[in-house]
């Protein structure tokens, strides 16, 4: 069996987990010739209920802070990626796992590749992880790393690109 791995799907929140994620993966894009995703989801601004309508969101800050996060990670991406590594930019709102399992499916990837924050205690267990649930329900193989990665030296990884 010969792996074909042509699109990774990274979920980026800018966080150095992320961007250490986004690291790693362009080592996988190198081998399998690969394209890269980076994706980012907008949570969804949600106010207070106003006791008559209930829950509302506020659209135009949401167009707003999706315009932002398409310049920060066109900015990222500009530095982080090496320039021999095709890749593209997805912006989804809604919920983070939701979105990046129908975000893996609607572009066929064939990896995903996400960093864990490493939460433990009361924390995990309030909110649980996007990278658990995302494991639990993607629709391909999924890479979760957390620091630090035994085997992977970011310095000298760098210095090679």
């Amino acid at each position: 069996m010969k792996l074909n791995i042509k699109k990774i799907l990274v979920p980026i929140d800018f966080s150095d987990y992320s961007k250490s994620a986004l690291k790693y993966a362009q080592e996988f894009a190198k081998y399998f010739n690969a394209e890269i995703i980076l994706i980012y989801v907008v949570e969804p601004m949600v106010y207070p209920p106003d006791f008559s309508m209930g829950q509302i969101a506020i659209p135009t800050i949401d167009i707003e802070l999706d315009k932002r996060a398409q310049e920060e990670l066109q900015k990222l991406a500009k530095n982080e990626i090496h320039p021999e590594i095709k890749f593209q930019i997805v912006i989804k709102t809604g919920k983070p796992f939701v979105e990046i399992i129908q975000a893996a499916s609607e572009l066929d990837v064939d990896m995903i590749i996400i960093a864990t924050h490493g939460h433990s205690g009361v924390e995990h267990i309030l909110f649980g992880s996007t990278a658990e649930k995302v494991v639990r329900k993607a629709p391909c193989p999924v890479l979760t790393l957390r620091e630090p990665l035994k085997g992977f030296n970011y310095k000298e990884n760098l210095n090679h690109n």
